[in-house]
């Protein structure tokens, strides 16, 4: 994910002002808010479930939550690896465990085991670092697209696509239930496409985002926490575009899953999301 500003000048992309505290982000109050049970062990609840099986960025977020939960607060997130190891059940919470593997004077590493049924559904290993300066740095430029207040957000995209008279049959109910989702996020899709004119297109899109409600300053592992909640979205479908959903897929999951942050951020200001499938078979 691109952050196209940088924190210091305390503005998101986008006209959003810091609204009063009472309008905090569902994300931050329920959905990432773990309940401690012991030292170390915390258990987490479930809000949208879009499928069958819960979210999987709803676990990689609450298990980062746990591991954050176990540091200084002078220390912040670095990296994560996870694994999926079972489906989640949404209909019995989760318990997170943490690990302590290593506390060092620069770096701390924690070890998150989600547990369902006695039986672990989720692992991951999760780097803190002191913040200190690098006397070298680069990265990528960040893509030139339109900006977000000159996109559609899906809710308007899913109304218009209702409205299209040339609709397929098999779209309005997919269509009709995603938008009964109360999604804890706001998406705009870069380029999206017609339904009515859906072709084989490259695995790649773009999408901004950022979390709905406020966020604010604060601690900035929470923004992370955040962000790792987003980060499960759309990887699914951006691998599929090339075959123009012609194949009958009965089982499509993440299995791994990796991040790194690199510099402060708010996830609660526009964010530019790119997705890119470079493989599949």
């Amino acid at each position: 994910m691109s952050s196209p500003q940088a924190p210091e000048d305390g503005q998101g992309c986008g006209d959003r002002g810091d609204p009063p505290g009472d309008l905090r982000s569902v994300l931050v109050t329920t959905v990432l808010n773990l309940e401690p049970l012991d030292e170390d062990l915390f258990r987490g609840r479930h809000y949208w479930v879009p499928a069958k099986r819960l979210f999987g960025g709803q676990i990689v977020g609450q298990a980062l939550v746990a591991a954050a939960k176990s540091v200084s607060e002078d220390v912040h997130v670095h990296s994560l690896h996870c694994y999926f190891v079972r489906a989640g059940d949404p209909k019995v919470p989760v318990l997170y465990q943490v690990e302590r593997t290593r506390t060092g004077s620069s770096f701390l590493v924690r070890s998150v085991k989600a547990v369902q049924h006695g039986k672990p559904i989720f692992i991951c290993q999760a780097s803190f670092q002191q913040a200190q300066p690098s006397p070298m740095q680069h990265q990528f430029s960040m893509p030139t697209v339109p900006p977000p207040e000159e996109l559609l957000d899906c809710e308007t995209l899913i109304d218009q696509y209702l409205r299209d008279p040339n609709l397929q049959k098999r779209y309005p109910l997919a269509l009709n239930r995603i938008a009964a989702q109360e999604v804890p996020i706001e998406i705009k899709p870069v380029n999206p496409s017609p339904l009515s004119q859906l072709q084989r297109m490259e695995p790649k899109q773009m999408f901004w985002v950022r979390a709905r409600g406020y966020i604010g300053e604060g601690d900035m592992k929470m923004h992370c926490c955040v962000a790792a909640y987003i980060s499960d979205y759309a990887f699914l479908g951006t691998a599929l575009l090339p075959h123009q959903w012609q194949h009958k897929v009965h089982f499509m999951v993440s299995l791994d899953h990796s991040m790194w942050f690199h510099a402060p951020f708010r996830a609660d200001h526009w964010m530019l999301y790119e997705c890119e499938s470079p493989w599949a078979g």
